[in-house]
């Protein structure tokens, strides 16, 4: 059977669908969901400015250039990027660190749920801007 049209390919449709879910607003519970999620992340960040651990602080993350801790040690790929983290970035990154910055060296495989993503960075947005 013939079909009169191909449905787009996942990997085209992720990055519209991140997107939308970005810039949605966050509800006060997808904040507290988001510091939830972020205990994972924990173990290797921080969001208190001047805090490095095997991964960078995400203190002031949003509107930060990528690679610009000058006393952390990232991946050349990292430094290559040219990424300034938004909303966007953020949660394109989180999704799929190795399609947005192949060859960085953050050992996580990503996170599949975009609901997850959203929440994750509304919470890394305000809690990473606070002063600590």
């Amino acid at each position: 059977m013939k079909t009169i049209f191909q449905l787009p390919q996942l990997s085209q449709l992720l990055p519209a669908v991140l997107l939308l879910v970005a810039a949605a607003p966050a509800r006060a519970q997808d904040l507290q969901r988001g510091e939830q999620l972020f205990t994972d992340c924990r173990s290797c960040h921080a969001v208190q400015a001047g805090v490095n651990g095997v991964g960078p602080s995400l203190a002031g993350i949003v509107g930060r250039k990528s690679a610009s801790i000058e006393d952390f040690r990232y991946s050349p790929a990292m430094k290559r990027s040219g990424i300034t983290w938004d909303a966007a970035t953020l949660a394109a990154f989180l999704a799929d660190p190795q399609a947005l910055v192949p060859g960085n060296r953050m050992p996580y495989a990503g996170m599949p749920n975009p609901r997850d993503v959203a929440d994750l960075v509304a919470y890394l947005a305000k809690a990473a801007a606070a002063p600590h």
